[in-house]
């Protein structure tokens, strides 16, 4: 598992799908600032992508597997972008490794391998913006 804040180097260089979804990201962000709730960015940010024609499904159900046993426990990711990228929307304080956690949960369950934390209460988005890749 790799973890990589938005900042550094060569973070989407080869991974063109999260460089997309986080420059929509960061326009939101620049037209809302921080300090709305996780919906109003979550809509937006939908918008935005629907906008730049990136395939997305919103609220997407998560089922656990327990023992092969699938169990409906409502978890719901975010947003999943083209099924190759989830994208879990945050308006906290600051990122936290639950956070973290929660995210690389949904990625071992679902089987999709690469998801971004996105954190809009920051005050520049790139600083609240983790990439996992497992």
């Amino acid at each position: 598992m790799t973890s990589e804040g938005a900042g550094r180097r060569n973070n989407t260089k080869d991974d063109p799908l999260s460089g997309k979804v986080i420059g929509a990201a960061i326009e939101v962000h620049r037209v809302l600032g921080p300090g709305l709730l996780e919906s109003a960015y979550e809509e937006c940010l939908c918008r935005e992508l629907k906008e730049s024609e990136i395939g997305f499904k919103r609220q997407v159900s998560l089922p656990v597997v327990y023992k092969d046993i699938k169990l409906d426990c409502s978890y719901r990711l975010d947003i999943v972008v083209e099924d190759k990228l989830i994208l879990e929307l945050k308006t906290v304080d600051v990122l936290l490794p639950i956070h973290e956690s929660q995210l690389l949960t949904y990625l071992k369950l679902s089987g999709i391998r690469t998801g971004l934390l996105l954190n809009f209460q920051s005050v520049l988005l790139k600083d609240g913006i983790k990439r996992l890749v497992v």
